[in-house]
C-alpha cells in the first residue's frame, strides 16, 4: 500500500503560552508529501530542531502536542514541570528536569557529530550504544546472544513481534492477548498486522485498520481478565481459556503468539507465568510467548528469568521509570533471535521502524530505510537517565519505600467513602520469580469513585473528574484562592487514565490509578525524610480527587 511520508524531524513553529512551569508549541499543518518511498535528504542539511520539539516527534499520532493544551493525549509536555504532582506512571509522566537535561546533552553532541559524519551514521551509533547500555542496567550483558530492537511504543512492539512471528508461517498465526482494556487500546490492531493509527512513527500518512502491506489480518483471541463487575477472575479460569485455546489453534495446524501480560493497565499478570510457560515447552516450535512488560515494573532477577525460559519481552521507558511518552524496547533471547534475525518483514513496516532500530545483520534491517528517528533517541536517553539512578538505589530501600506507599494509598482507599480501591490480584509470577524482589509489591493503585449516596460515579464522570486534576480547579468550583480547599484545588496532580472496568449496580465505571515509579523511589532515597513528602503528595492528590468528588461539578445531570 503506498502511503504518504512526513518528515520526521521538520521543524515547528515555535509558540508559547503558559502551562504550570511548561512551554508549548504549536504544530504546523502541512500538506503531505506524496511519496512511497523514504529518502531524508532535508533534515540531513539542516540543523536538529529544539529538544522539546523532537521529544513530540517520531511516533504516531498520540504523540502530537495540541496547540490548544500544549499536552500530548496522554497529557503530558515536552518540558519539565516541576509543580506537577506526578503519579499517573501506569499511562505516562512529564519529562523530569534530569531527564530533559539528558535529552538536551545528547542534542548538542549530536550537533557537533554533524561536522565528521552523515546523520544516520551517528544515529546507527548512538543506538547501538544505547542498546548496550540499556542491556547492561538490566544486568543482562552476561547472557548470550542477546539481541534489542527499538521502537517507538509499546503497540508497535506488538505489532513487530506479530510479524516476526507470522513471517515463518504466512496466513496461519493466532495471537491470544487479555482485554484490550487493560492493555492498550491498539494492541489488539497492532497484533493482527492493522495499521493502529493514521500515522506512522516515522511520519508515514496511514490508513487506520488496513492491513499491513495488504496481507490477510492475523487472527486475534483475547481472554477477559475481570469479571463484568469488574472484580477480577480466578486466574485459574484464565489459564484454562488460554491453554484450551493454544491446544485447538496448534491442532489446527495453527502457529501462535501468546501475548502474556505483567503488568496490566491496573496491576495484573495473565495469563500466569506458569502456564505460559508450560505451554512453550509443550508446544516447542509452535509457539512463542511474549511477555508484555511495556509497564517496566520488573526486577532484573524477573527479567532475566523470562528471557532465559526462552520469551520475548516488550518494555517501554515511559511507563515505571517515567522517561517521556514513547519509548519501546523488544528483548529477543539467543534461540528466538536465531531463527528471527533470517526472517523478512512487510513492506509496511517502513512506516514504522527504521534500520538502527534492529541489531546489525537482521535481514529485517535489510529492508528498512536508513534514516535516524532522533525523537525516538532523545525519549531513551531520558528514560535512561531515570534507569540509571533507580538502579543505583539499594533493593533494600526500594522495597522499604515501595512498601510504606503501598499501606499509605491502600489505607486512604479503604476509609475514604468517596473511594473503593478496586480489586488486583496478589503479584504472583510462581516459578519465574523464586527470589523476592521490589517488583512482588503492587506498584499501580486502581479505585472507583462514589457519589454522597454510595452510587458510583459513570465512565463520564470519572473522564471529567480526571481531567481537572491537572489545572487549578478553584475557580470553577467558587473557592477562594487563599482559603484552605483553594489552596487545595489549585494543586496539579497526574493520575493514570480512567480505564473501563464494567459495571456497578448498573452503571458503566472506569477507574483513575495512582501509581508509584522509579522518579518517586529516587526521591524518596534522596530524601531525609525517607520519603515522607513523596507519600503526603500521594495522599494530597488523593485529596483533591476527594475535593471533586465532594463538590459535584461533575455529576450526571440525569
Amino acid at each position: 500500500m503506498a502511503v504518504s511520508r512526513i518528515d520526521p524531524n521538520e521543524p515547528l513553529r515555535a509558540g508559547t503560552r503558559a502551562h504550570g512551569a511548561a512551554l508549548t508549541f504549536h504544530r504546523l499543518t502541512r500538506p503531505v508529501a506524496e511519496t512511497s518511498t523514504l529518502a531524508a535528504p532535508k533534515y540531513v542539511r539542516r540543523g536538529l530542531m529544539p529538544t522539546v520539539q523532537l521529544l513530540a516527534q517520531g511516533g504516531d499520532s498520540r504523540i502530537a502536542i495540541d496547540p490548544l493544551r500544549g499536552l500530548n493525549k496522554y497529557g503530558c509536555a515536552t518540558l519539565p514541570d516541576p509543580q506537577l504532582l506526578g503519579f499517573g506512571s501506569s499511562t505516562a509522566s512529564t519529562i523530569s528536569a534530569a531527564g530533559f537535561a539528558a535529552a538536551e546533552k545528547l542534542r548538542r553532541r549530536l550537533l557537533r557529530a554533524d561536522r565528521s559524519a552523515p546523520r544516520a551514521v551517528t544515529y546507527g551509533r548512538e543506538m547501538h550504544r544505547l542498546r548496550r547500555e540499556l542491556i547492561g542496567l538490566c544486568g543482562l550483558a552476561d547472557l548470550p546472544g542477546l539481541e534489542l530492537i527499538f521502537a517507538a511504543s509499546g503497540t508497535d512492539l506488538h505489532l513487530l513481534a506479530a510479524q516476526l512471528v507470522r513471517a515463518a508461517r504466512p496466513a496461519t498465526l493466532r495471537a491470544v492477548m487479555i482485554d484490550p482494556a487493560e492493555t492498550g487500546s491498539g494492541v489488539a490492531a497492532a497484533l493482527a498486522g492493522r495499521h493502529f493509527s493514521n500515522r506512522g512513527a516515522l511520519g508515514d500518512s496511514l490508513v487506520e485498520g488496513m492491513p499491513i502491506g495488504g496481507s490477510d489480518a492475523i487472527e486475534i483471541t483475547t481472554l477477559p481478565i475481570r469479571a463484568p463487575d469488574g472484580t477480577p477472575r480466578p486466574s485459574a479460569i484464565i489459564d484454562d481459556e488460554a491453554e484450551a485455546t493454544i491446544a485447538a489453534a496448534v491442532t489446527a495446524g495453527r502457529q501462535v503468539l501468546l501475548t502474556l501480560c505483567d503488568v496490566s493497565k491496573t496491576g495484573m499478570i495473565a495469563p500466569s507465568p506458569d502456564v505460559a510457560l508450560r505451554l512453550l515447552r509443550r508446544w516447542q516450535g509452535r509457539i512463542e510467548v511474549l511477555v508484555d512488560a511495556c509497564q517496566f515494573r520488573l526486577s532484573p532477577a524477573t527479567l532475566r528469568a523470562y528471557l532465559e525460559a526462552g520469551c520475548l519481552v516488550a518494555v517501554t521507558g515511559s511507563k515505571f521509570l517515567t522517561g517521556p511518552t514513547f519509548a519501546g524496547a523488544l528483548l529477543v533471547p539467543e534461540a528466538v533471535a536465531d531463527q528471527f534475525r533470517k526472517r523478512a518483514l512487510p513492506e509496511g513496516l517502513r512506516a514504522y521502524s527504521a534500520c538502527d532500530d534492529w541489531p546489525q545483520g537482521w535481514r529485517a534491517a535489510g529492508t528498512l530505510a536508513e534514516v535516524p528517528n532522533f525523537g525516538l533517541l532523545l525519549r531513551w536517553e531520558a528514560a535512561m537517565e531515570e534507569l540509571r539512578a533507580f538502579r543505583a538505589i539499594p533493593e533494600p530501600a526500594i522495597v522499604v519505600f515501595l512498601k510504606a506507599f503501598a499501606r499509605a494509598v491502600q489505607g486512604r482507599l479503604a476509609t475514604d467513602p468517596r473511594f473503593a480501591a478496586l480489586p488486583v490480584p496478589r503479584l504472583d509470577r510462581g516459578p519465574v520469580a523464586a527470589a523476592a524482589g521490589w517488583d512482588r509489591l503492587p506498584t499501580i493503585f486502581p479505585f472507583l469513585l462514589h457519589h454522597a449516596d454510595g452510587r458510583p460515579f459513570s465512565r463520564t464522570e470519572t473522564e471529567q473528574t480526571y481531567r481537572q486534576l491537572d489545572s487549578d480547579a478553584g475557580g470553577r468550583l467558587g473557592l477562594a484562592p487563599n482559603g484552605a480547599d483553594g489552596k487545595l484545588a489549585a494543586r496539579r496532580c497526574q493520575f493514570g487514565q480512567p480505564v473501563a472496568c464494567g459495571s456497578r449496580d448498573g452503571i458503566p465505571v472506569s477507574a483513575l490509578r495512582l501509581c508509584a515509579s522509579a522518579r518517586l523511589v529516587k526521591a524518596a532515597f534522596a530524601a531525609p525524610d525517607s520519603g515522607a513528602a513523596v507519600i503526603g503528595d500521594a495522599m494530597t492528590a488523593l485529596d483533591k480527587v476527594a475535593l471533586l468528588v465532594r463538590a459535584g461539578v461533575v455529576a450526571d445531570p440525569a
